[in-house]
C-alpha cells in the first residue's frame, strides 16, 4: 500500500462479501502535518486551541499542538473505503477509544482487521488499531456492510 501523503490513494482493492476471510487485514500510513489540521478545523468547525495555536498548547498537559481525535479516526476510512473491504463498503457504525495524542509530525499506522462475518445482512465487523511507532493511540470495532458480487453484475 502506498504511504505517499501528497496524493490520494491511487490503488484500489475491491472485495465483495464472498472474497472476505476472518483475519485479513490491510493498512495505511499518514505523517500528520499542520496543514492537515488546519485544514480539519476548518471543514468541521472544530477550532480547538490545542489543535491550531502552539502558545495555548504548551500550556496544556500535551505540551504542543494535537491532531484531532476525529481527524485520526478518519484514516480508518481511508483504509475501509479504498482497501478492506474497499469501494462500495458502506459505514454503519465505529466505535473508538482514544488512547493517547497524535502530535503534528507523527506518522499514524492504521490497522484493521475482519473479526466477524455476518452472512445473513453482509457485514463485516473490523478491529481497527491506530499507532504512533508501535505504540496504540485509538482502537476501536467498524461495523460495515458489504456488496456482494452479485449486487454488481450487469446484463
Amino acid at each position: 500500500m502506498h504511504s505517499d501523503n501528497h496524493r490520494p490513494f491511487l490503488e484500489l482493492r475491491v472485495l465483495y462479501f464472498e472474497d472476505l476471510e476472518l483475519g485479513m487485514s490491510a493498512s495505511f500510513e499518514k505523517t500528520v502535518s499542520s496543514s492537515d489540521v488546519v485544514g480539519f478545523a476548518e471543514i468541521t468547525g472544530d477550532r480547538n486551541p490545542i489543535h491550531l495555536s502552539e502558545h495555548f498548547a504548551a500550556r496544556t498537559p500535551f505540551g504542543t499542538r494535537v491532531a484531532h481525535g476525529l481527524y485520526t479516526a478518519s484514516l480508518i476510512s481511508a483504509v475501509l473505503g479504498t482497501r478492506l473491504p474497499g469501494p462500495g463498503a458502506v459505514y454503519i457504525s465505529q466505535s473508538l477509544h482514544f488512547l493517547a495524542p497524535v502530535r503534528l509530525g507523527d506518522t499514524v499506522k492504521v490497522d484493521v482487521s475482519v473479526i466477524e462475518l455476518m452472512a445473513e445482512r453482509r457485514r463485516a465487523r473490523l478491529h481497527c488499531v491506530c499507532s504512533v511507532e508501535g505504540t496504540p493511540v485509538l482502537e476501536g470495532e467498524a461495523l460495515v456492510k458489504v456488496p456482494a458480487r452479485t449486487e454488481t453484475r450487469t446484463g
